[in-house]
Protein backbone atom coordinates (compact mmCIF):
# COMPACT_ATOMS: atom_id res chain seq x y z
CA UNK A 1 0.00 0.00 0.00
CA UNK A 2 1.13 3.54 -0.99
CA UNK A 3 0.97 6.33 1.12
CA UNK A 4 0.60 10.29 0.36
CA UNK A 5 0.83 12.62 2.94
CA UNK A 6 -0.24 16.46 1.50
CA UNK A 7 -0.26 19.29 3.12
CA UNK A 8 -0.44 18.14 6.80
CA UNK A 9 -0.51 20.76 9.57
CA UNK A 10 -1.48 20.12 13.01
CA UNK A 11 -1.25 22.24 16.52
CA UNK A 12 -1.56 21.52 19.82
CA UNK A 13 -2.54 24.67 21.72
CA UNK A 14 -0.15 27.63 20.25
CA UNK A 15 2.46 24.46 19.45
CA UNK A 16 3.20 24.05 16.00
CA UNK A 17 3.65 20.13 15.55
CA UNK A 18 3.69 20.00 11.80
CA UNK A 19 3.66 22.70 9.37
CA UNK A 20 2.73 21.83 5.52
CA UNK A 21 3.88 18.73 5.65
CA UNK A 22 4.10 16.52 2.39
CA UNK A 23 5.59 12.71 1.58
CA UNK A 24 5.23 9.97 -0.85
CA UNK A 25 5.54 6.73 0.37
CA UNK A 26 5.95 3.82 -2.08
CA UNK A 27 4.68 0.41 -1.35
CA UNK A 28 7.01 -2.08 0.21
CA UNK A 29 9.06 0.84 1.38
CA UNK A 30 11.09 0.71 4.69
CA UNK A 31 10.96 4.44 5.28
CA UNK A 32 12.69 6.39 8.62
CA UNK A 33 11.10 9.52 9.92
CA UNK A 34 14.09 11.04 12.24
CA UNK A 35 14.67 14.12 14.02
CA UNK A 36 15.46 15.47 17.81
CA UNK A 37 12.21 14.98 19.92
CA UNK A 38 10.00 17.51 19.53
CA UNK A 39 10.31 17.53 16.02
CA UNK A 40 6.85 16.56 15.47
CA UNK A 41 7.69 12.68 13.80
CA UNK A 42 5.71 10.78 16.23
CA UNK A 43 2.42 13.33 15.44
CA UNK A 44 2.78 12.34 11.74
CA UNK A 45 2.96 8.64 12.61
CA UNK A 46 0.27 8.78 14.85
CA UNK A 47 -2.20 10.84 12.03
CA UNK A 48 -1.25 8.17 9.42
CA UNK A 49 -2.76 5.54 11.72
CA UNK A 50 -5.54 7.39 12.50
CA UNK A 51 -4.90 7.86 16.50
CA UNK A 52 -4.61 11.83 15.71
CA UNK A 53 -6.52 13.85 13.28
CA UNK A 54 -4.97 16.54 11.21
CA UNK A 55 -5.94 20.21 11.10
CA UNK A 56 -5.35 20.47 7.41
CA UNK A 57 -4.22 18.44 4.85
CA UNK A 58 -4.85 14.51 3.73
CA UNK A 59 -3.46 11.33 4.34
CA UNK A 60 -4.00 9.06 1.00
CA UNK A 61 -4.08 5.47 1.06
CA UNK A 62 -3.50 3.72 -2.44
CA UNK A 63 -4.66 6.99 -4.03
CA UNK A 64 -7.92 6.88 -1.95
CA UNK A 65 -8.33 10.19 1.14
CA UNK A 66 -8.26 8.30 4.46
CA UNK A 67 -8.20 11.57 6.57
CA UNK A 68 -11.49 11.39 8.18
CA UNK A 69 -11.27 6.85 8.42
CA UNK A 70 -11.40 5.36 11.62
CA UNK A 71 -8.32 3.73 13.08
CA UNK A 72 -9.62 0.19 12.49
CA UNK A 73 -10.89 1.07 8.91
CA UNK A 74 -7.00 1.66 7.65
CA UNK A 75 -5.38 -1.78 7.82
CA UNK A 76 -2.88 -0.45 9.54
CA UNK A 77 -0.30 -2.53 12.45
CA UNK A 78 0.83 -0.39 15.08
CA UNK A 79 4.12 -0.95 16.81
CA UNK A 80 4.54 1.18 20.85
CA UNK A 81 7.77 1.94 22.18
CA UNK A 82 7.20 -0.05 25.41
CA UNK A 83 5.38 -2.97 24.17
CA UNK A 84 1.66 -2.78 25.07
CA UNK A 85 1.35 -6.46 25.57
CA UNK A 86 -0.97 -8.09 27.40
CA UNK A 87 0.61 -8.96 31.20
CA UNK A 88 -2.01 -11.54 31.97
CA UNK A 89 -1.97 -13.14 28.39
CA UNK A 90 0.18 -15.76 27.20
CA UNK A 91 2.58 -15.06 24.12
CA UNK A 92 0.50 -17.15 21.95
CA UNK A 93 -2.97 -15.28 23.02
CA UNK A 94 -1.07 -11.69 22.77
CA UNK A 95 -0.46 -12.42 19.19
CA UNK A 96 -3.29 -14.21 18.90
CA UNK A 97 -5.89 -11.29 20.71
CA UNK A 98 -6.44 -9.03 17.10
CA UNK A 99 -7.80 -11.66 15.52
CA UNK A 100 -10.42 -12.93 18.16
CA UNK A 101 -11.87 -9.81 18.73
CA UNK A 102 -12.90 -9.03 14.90
CA UNK A 103 -16.82 -8.96 14.60
CA UNK A 104 -17.93 -12.90 13.95
CA UNK A 105 -18.47 -12.11 10.43
CA UNK A 106 -14.46 -11.35 9.54
CA UNK A 107 -13.35 -13.42 12.41
CA UNK A 108 -11.03 -16.45 11.15
CA UNK A 109 -11.93 -19.74 12.67
CA UNK A 110 -9.76 -20.94 15.78
CA UNK A 111 -7.51 -23.40 13.72
CA UNK A 112 -7.06 -20.67 11.24
CA UNK A 113 -6.18 -18.45 14.12
CA UNK A 114 -3.86 -20.86 15.34
CA UNK A 115 -1.83 -21.16 11.89
CA UNK A 116 -1.34 -18.01 11.47
CA UNK A 117 0.01 -17.35 14.70
CA UNK A 118 2.40 -20.52 15.07
CA UNK A 119 3.62 -18.88 11.18
CA UNK A 120 4.04 -15.42 12.80
CA UNK A 121 5.75 -16.80 16.14
CA UNK A 122 8.17 -18.72 13.87
CA UNK A 123 8.60 -15.79 11.52
CA UNK A 124 9.54 -13.92 14.87
CA UNK A 125 11.68 -16.58 15.88
CA UNK A 126 10.04 -16.85 18.88
CA UNK A 127 7.52 -19.92 18.66
CA UNK A 128 9.22 -21.98 21.63
CA UNK A 129 8.37 -19.22 23.58
CA UNK A 130 4.46 -19.11 22.55
CA UNK A 131 3.16 -20.62 26.29
CA UNK A 132 5.08 -17.84 28.30
CA UNK A 133 3.75 -14.38 29.78
CA UNK A 134 5.09 -10.81 29.05
CA UNK A 135 6.80 -11.12 32.08
CA UNK A 136 9.21 -13.82 31.60
CA UNK A 137 10.45 -12.47 28.32
CA UNK A 138 13.41 -9.91 27.93
CA UNK A 139 13.22 -6.75 26.15
CA UNK A 140 14.35 -7.65 22.77
CA UNK A 141 11.96 -10.58 23.16
CA UNK A 142 8.92 -8.44 23.73
CA UNK A 143 9.17 -6.12 21.26
CA UNK A 144 9.15 -9.17 18.68
CA UNK A 145 6.11 -10.17 20.50
CA UNK A 146 4.52 -6.89 19.96
CA UNK A 147 5.51 -6.88 16.22
CA UNK A 148 4.05 -10.47 15.48
CA UNK A 149 1.04 -9.08 17.10
CA UNK A 150 0.68 -6.38 14.68
CA UNK A 151 1.56 -8.36 12.08
CA UNK A 152 -0.84 -10.88 12.86
CA UNK A 153 -4.34 -8.98 11.44
CA UNK A 154 -2.23 -8.64 8.20
CA UNK A 155 -1.88 -4.81 8.22
CA UNK A 156 -1.75 -3.13 4.50
CA UNK A 157 0.65 -0.76 6.86
CA UNK A 158 3.06 -1.02 9.39
CA UNK A 159 3.87 1.73 11.90
CA UNK A 160 6.07 1.54 14.53
CA UNK A 161 6.74 4.39 16.60
CA UNK A 162 10.60 4.44 18.66
CA UNK A 163 10.25 0.67 18.67
CA UNK A 164 13.61 -0.09 20.16
CA UNK A 165 14.12 2.74 22.28
CA UNK A 166 13.62 1.23 25.25
CA UNK A 167 16.31 -1.86 24.66
CA UNK A 168 20.41 -1.21 25.40
CA UNK A 169 22.62 -0.52 22.64
CA UNK A 170 23.53 -4.52 21.76
CA UNK A 171 20.02 -5.19 21.60
CA UNK A 172 18.86 -2.59 19.64
CA UNK A 173 21.56 -3.58 17.37
CA UNK A 174 20.43 -6.96 16.91
CA UNK A 175 16.84 -6.10 16.31
CA UNK A 176 17.40 -3.52 13.77
CA UNK A 177 19.15 -5.99 11.47
CA UNK A 178 16.79 -8.86 12.37
CA UNK A 179 14.24 -5.56 11.59
CA UNK A 180 15.53 -5.31 7.99
CA UNK A 181 16.19 -9.05 7.27
CA UNK A 182 12.40 -9.29 8.29
CA UNK A 183 10.77 -6.38 5.93
CA UNK A 184 13.02 -7.90 3.09
CA UNK A 185 10.69 -11.25 3.22
CA UNK A 186 7.32 -9.71 4.22
CA UNK A 187 7.50 -6.49 2.29
CA UNK A 188 4.73 -4.09 4.11
CA UNK A 189 4.97 -0.60 3.67
CA UNK A 190 6.34 0.29 7.01
CA UNK A 191 7.08 3.35 8.35
CA UNK A 192 9.31 3.56 11.49
CA UNK A 193 10.06 6.32 13.76
CA UNK A 194 13.81 7.15 15.30
CA UNK A 195 15.52 10.17 16.75
CA UNK A 196 18.73 7.98 16.19
CA UNK A 197 20.33 8.65 12.88
CA UNK A 198 22.72 5.27 12.80
CA UNK A 199 19.34 2.75 13.38
CA UNK A 200 17.98 5.49 10.23
CA UNK A 201 20.76 4.97 8.18
CA UNK A 202 21.74 1.33 9.05
CA UNK A 203 17.65 0.16 8.31
CA UNK A 204 15.46 2.15 6.05
CA UNK A 205 15.56 2.55 2.41
CA UNK A 206 14.48 6.18 2.40
CA UNK A 207 15.17 8.80 5.31
CA UNK A 208 12.49 11.75 6.41
CA UNK A 209 14.47 14.92 8.13
CA UNK A 210 12.12 16.21 10.43
CA UNK A 211 12.84 19.70 11.89
CA UNK A 212 10.21 21.78 14.43
CA UNK A 213 7.55 20.09 12.15
CA UNK A 214 8.60 20.72 8.95
CA UNK A 215 10.37 17.92 6.59
CA UNK A 216 14.14 19.29 5.59
CA UNK A 217 15.07 16.52 2.83
CA UNK A 218 14.03 13.24 2.17
CA UNK A 219 16.36 10.45 0.29
CA UNK A 220 18.34 7.73 0.58
CA UNK A 221 20.31 7.03 3.41
CA UNK A 222 23.64 7.48 1.23
CA UNK A 223 22.15 10.73 -0.04
CA UNK A 224 20.89 12.75 2.81
CA UNK A 225 24.41 11.56 4.27
CA UNK A 226 26.60 12.46 1.55
CA UNK A 227 25.03 15.69 0.56
CA UNK A 228 22.92 16.91 3.01
CA UNK A 229 20.42 19.94 1.77
CA UNK A 230 20.60 22.01 4.32
CA UNK A 231 22.84 23.00 7.75
CA UNK A 232 19.75 21.14 10.03
CA UNK A 233 20.61 18.33 8.18
CA UNK A 234 24.63 18.08 8.06
CA UNK A 235 24.48 19.03 11.48
CA UNK A 236 22.35 16.94 12.64
CA UNK A 237 23.76 13.38 10.81
CA UNK A 238 26.84 12.21 12.32
CA UNK A 239 29.78 13.50 13.62
CA UNK A 240 30.36 17.41 12.00
CA UNK A 241 33.56 20.34 12.11
CA UNK A 242 31.51 23.87 11.75
CA UNK A 243 33.90 26.49 10.15
CA UNK A 244 32.34 30.33 9.72
CA UNK A 245 34.06 32.40 6.90
CA UNK A 246 33.66 33.84 2.78
CA UNK A 247 34.37 32.49 -0.08
CA UNK A 248 36.46 34.37 -2.10
CA UNK A 249 38.39 34.13 -5.55
CA UNK A 250 36.83 30.19 -5.47
CA UNK A 251 38.48 29.33 -1.71
CA UNK A 252 37.02 29.67 1.74
CA UNK A 253 38.50 32.09 4.03
CA UNK A 254 38.27 31.45 7.88
CA UNK A 255 39.90 34.14 10.25
CA UNK A 256 43.15 34.91 8.43
CA UNK A 257 43.41 31.15 6.80
CA UNK A 258 42.47 30.00 3.00
CA UNK A 259 40.88 26.69 2.32
CA UNK A 260 40.93 25.80 -1.28
CA UNK A 261 37.68 24.12 -2.43
CA UNK A 262 37.54 22.24 -4.69
CA UNK A 263 35.28 23.25 -8.33
CA UNK A 264 32.26 21.26 -7.18
CA UNK A 265 32.54 22.63 -3.67
CA UNK A 266 32.42 26.10 -4.95
CA UNK A 267 29.87 28.65 -4.63
CA UNK A 268 29.06 32.46 -5.39
CA UNK A 269 31.39 34.95 -3.19
CA UNK A 270 30.01 35.78 0.44
CA UNK A 271 29.75 34.80 3.94
CA UNK A 272 29.47 31.22 4.48
CA UNK A 273 29.78 28.12 6.86
CA UNK A 274 31.62 24.92 5.57
CA UNK A 275 30.51 21.23 7.77
CA UNK A 276 33.43 19.21 7.54
CA UNK A 277 33.17 15.45 8.59
CA UNK A 278 35.89 14.30 11.33
CA UNK A 279 36.81 11.46 8.48
CA UNK A 280 36.94 14.16 5.90
CA UNK A 281 40.63 15.85 6.89
CA UNK A 282 44.21 14.94 5.62
CA UNK A 283 46.67 16.07 8.14
CA UNK A 284 50.10 17.66 8.02
CA UNK A 285 52.73 18.07 10.59
CA UNK A 286 53.85 21.75 11.51
CA UNK A 287 52.29 24.69 10.01
CA UNK A 288 53.74 24.55 6.80
CA UNK A 289 52.87 28.00 4.36
CA UNK A 290 49.77 26.95 1.73
CA UNK A 291 45.77 26.36 2.27
CA UNK A 292 44.88 24.79 5.74
CA UNK A 293 43.83 25.53 9.12
CA UNK A 294 46.57 25.18 11.53
CA UNK A 295 45.37 23.47 14.71
CA UNK A 296 46.95 21.89 18.26
CA UNK A 297 46.57 18.19 18.75
CA UNK A 298 45.22 18.11 22.48
CA UNK A 299 44.02 14.56 22.76
CA UNK A 300 44.28 11.04 21.26
CA UNK A 301 42.29 8.23 21.57
CA UNK A 302 42.64 4.95 19.83
CA UNK A 303 39.24 2.66 19.76
CA UNK A 304 39.87 -0.08 17.94
CA UNK A 305 41.55 0.41 14.50
CA UNK A 306 40.67 4.35 14.49
CA UNK A 307 42.33 6.91 16.10
CA UNK A 308 39.98 9.91 17.55
CA UNK A 309 41.85 13.35 17.81
CA UNK A 310 40.65 16.24 19.24
CA UNK A 311 42.13 19.33 18.41
CA UNK A 312 41.96 23.05 18.71
CA UNK A 313 42.41 25.94 16.80
CA UNK A 314 46.02 27.21 15.97
CA UNK A 315 45.05 31.13 15.45
CA UNK A 316 44.01 30.83 18.95
CA UNK A 317 39.76 31.89 18.17
CA UNK A 318 37.62 30.14 20.60
CA UNK A 319 35.01 27.67 19.53
CA UNK A 320 34.09 23.82 19.66
CA UNK A 321 37.26 21.35 19.66
CA UNK A 322 37.87 20.15 16.00
CA UNK A 323 37.35 16.76 16.05
CA UNK A 324 39.58 14.29 13.59
CA UNK A 325 39.37 10.74 12.92
CA UNK A 326 42.19 8.72 11.61
CA UNK A 327 43.11 4.91 11.32
CA UNK A 328 45.95 3.80 13.55
CA UNK A 329 48.35 3.37 10.81
CA UNK A 330 47.85 6.91 8.88
CA UNK A 331 48.59 7.90 12.76
CA UNK A 332 51.08 5.87 13.25
CA UNK A 333 52.76 7.09 9.81
CA UNK A 334 52.54 10.66 10.65
CA UNK A 335 54.26 10.59 13.47
CA UNK A 336 52.24 13.29 15.51
CA UNK A 337 51.05 13.11 19.06
CA UNK A 338 49.43 15.14 21.80
CA UNK A 339 50.80 18.66 21.88
CA UNK A 340 51.70 18.92 18.24
CA UNK A 341 51.07 21.55 15.70
CA UNK A 342 49.22 20.34 12.60
CA UNK A 343 47.70 22.30 9.51
CA UNK A 344 44.54 20.42 8.92
CA UNK A 345 43.37 20.50 4.82
CA UNK A 346 39.60 19.18 4.51
CA UNK A 347 39.26 17.04 1.39
CA UNK A 348 35.61 17.26 1.55
CA UNK A 349 33.71 20.35 2.73
CA UNK A 350 29.57 20.83 2.57
CA UNK A 351 29.29 24.88 2.00
CA UNK A 352 26.15 26.77 2.71
CA UNK A 353 26.02 30.78 1.92
CA UNK A 354 24.85 32.53 4.83
CA UNK A 355 23.39 35.64 3.26
CA UNK A 356 20.84 32.79 1.63
CA UNK A 357 20.19 31.61 4.91
CA UNK A 358 19.52 34.77 6.37
CA UNK A 359 17.85 36.09 3.04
Amino acid sequence: MSIAIRHLSKRFGAFQALDDVSIDIGSGELVALLGPSGCGKTTLLRIIAGLEYADRGEVLLDGDDASHRHVRERQVGFVFQHYALFRHMSVFDNVAFGLRVRSRKLRPTEAQIRERVVRLLKLVQLDWLADRHPSQLSGGQRQRIALARALAVEPKVLLLDEPFGALDAKVRKELRRWLRQLHDEIHVTSVFVTHDQEEALEVADRVVLINSGRVEQVGTPESVYETPATPFVANFLGSVNLFHGRIEGGQLHVGEHVIGLDSGDREPGGGAVAFVRPHDFDLVPGWPAGSGLPAKIERVVSIGPTAQLELSRGDGEAGEPIEVHLDRQTLGRLGVREGDRVLLRPRRIRLFQTDALAA
